[in-house]
């Protein structure tokens, strides 16, 4: 897997939403119980509890989503010593969950310093070019609409777990499959794992394009165990959202303009008249 660190595909706007939508992930991240763990590696009883307590109140659950009901007990958030040692305690829940609302809560939660990094990456990277296409308020409407194209696509092929779904990955695989429908020749400066990392300029058609295949394979179970804990189905249907949704705009969409020199990136050299 690529890692893509810059493209060369200038915008005419500054992308406030962009910058917006990652200022919110990180803020949400950090107020998230047990951030600090994630830091640190250790965590306690008391941080999961709460951290669980805090996902079934604002993560998206297939089975919620699907079946359209909430589950009479939750844990609360309290540490509690049963028959079988030290655990969570569960009870009615103090809240109303609304699950098409937690679709929308649930892209601006992360697991790990790592998944809102990566995720991050992503959207400044390429988010910055679907906002300057689209304008401001039709830019998050495609964001949000992609999210829960993703989310949606999760359950139905995961109707009964239990499991929360939290990220932003299914809207930014549709910001991706967007990009690549509209700016497949721009250049992508990435960094490829050769022994060290190697710096190579590619067209976005390649560095999406295997990125949506990698999925695609993910989500099948292929080169993964029983699929790990990331939901690839999610990607490759907010990828495929992001496609659709973009696809009118090509007629009109600027191309980017073409970079001179070798798509490794060595000194450019003049093109002959």
């Amino acid at each position: 897997m690529v890692i893509p660190v810059h493209d060369v595909n200038p915008v005419r706007r500054t992308p406030y939403v962009t910058y917006a939508l990652i200022a919110a992930n990180f803020v949400v991240f950090l107020a998230t119980p047990g951030v600090a763990s994630s830091i640190t590696g250790e965590s306690g009883p008391a941080q999961l509890c709460h951290l669980q307590a805090f996902l079934d109140h604002w993560a998206a659950v297939p089975r919620e989503l699907i079946h359209g009901q909430t589950p009479t007990t939750v844990p609360t958030g309290d540490v509690g010593v049963g028959p079988q040692g030290v655990g969570c305690l569960v009870g009615p829940p103090g809240y109303d969950k609304s699950p098409p609302v937690s679709v929308l809560t649930a892209m601006f939660l992360h697991s790990s310093w790592l998944h809102l990094l990566g995720n991050m990456l992503f959207l400044m990277i390429f988010g910055n070019n679907i906002e300057d296409r689209l304008g401001h308020i039709r830019y998050v409407l495609f964001y949000v609409v992609c999210g829960y194209a993703a989310a949606y696509g999760f359950a139905v092929v995961n109707a009964d777990s239990g499991d929360p779904l939290i990220g932003a990955s299914g809207a930014i695989a549709g910001v991706l499959g967007a990009y690549l429908v509209l700016y497949p020749r721009a250049r992508v400066w990435v960094l490829v794992p050769f022994l060290i990392f190697l710096p190579l300029r590619l067209p976005a058609w390649i560095v999406l394009g295997s990125w949506f295949v990698l999925q695609a394979l993910y989500s099948s179970g292929t080169g993964v165990s029983a699929a790990g804990t990331v939901a690839y189905v999610a990607h490759v249907v907010g990828f495929l959202a992001g496609m659709l949704l973009a696809w009118p705009l090509r007629p009109g969409t600027t191309p980017p303009p073409e970079p001179r020199g070798l798509l490794w990136g060595r000194r450019a050299h003049p093109r002959a008249p």
